[in-house]
């Protein structure tokens, strides 16, 4: 079985593929399948944002579609970035630049008001056109500074569960326990069951 990822993020990409041990299903990107599609990503939540993508990659291809959004929550900032996350310090904005917007307004807010959380939303559609969602968050907070090399994102400023951030262990710990990899587990889970 093929299903396209509703995307050409890499490091998504790789991430799904290694929690896909499942032989008979093969995960391919949208431009694998030979789509160069970027979908407008005009929901307010990330469950919206999810459909929308895996909708315009299966009316195009009628065949099985993940698509997923997700993004940074923190407490002290009312939830914000959010689903806004990527674009959270401007359109042309690096991993940097939003990791220093967030550590610059808290700067001055305590440990205990530093909780965050990564939360991930997938929409499957299924080859008869059947939607699936699917959730994945992981608690922590937010640190002081950026520590790390792994990763990519908000990873270096996230510390998990470890008491490290997600940039700072490595890349199969951070599937076992990130946002992404609960999503992953439980779309496979569902994959399996079926």
């Amino acid at each position: 079985m093929e299903i396209i990822f509703a995307s050409n993020n890499e490091n998504k990409l790789r991430e799904i593929r290694a929690k896909l041990k499942n032989g008979d299903v093969k995960i391919i990107s949208q431009k694998e399948a030979g789509f160069n599609l970027e979908v407008d990503e005009t929901g307010t939540t990330f469950e919206e944002n999810a459909i929308l993508k895996a909708e315009a990659i299966y009316n195009l291809t009628k065949k099985p579609v993940l698509a997923e959004d997700g993004g940074l929550e923190v407490d002290a900032l009312d939830g914000a970035p959010g689903v806004y996350s990527h674009r959270f310090a401007g359109e042309n904005a690096t991993d940097e630049d939003r990791r220093n917007k967030i550590l610059t307004l808290l700067k001055d807010i305590p440990d205990e008001k530093r909780t965050a959380r990564f939360k991930c939303v997938g929409c499957y559609i299924d080859e008869n056109g059947e939607k699936h969602i699917f959730e994945g968050i992981t608690e922590g907070r937010i640190a002081y500074e950026a520590k790390g090399n792994n990763g990519f994102g908000y990873d270096p400023i996230f510390v998990c569960e470890y008491g490290k951030t997600f940039a700072e262990i490595p890349a199969e710990e951070k599937n076992k326990i990130s946002h992404r990899g609960r999503l992953i587990e439980k779309f496979v889970k569902y994959l399996e069951e079926k």
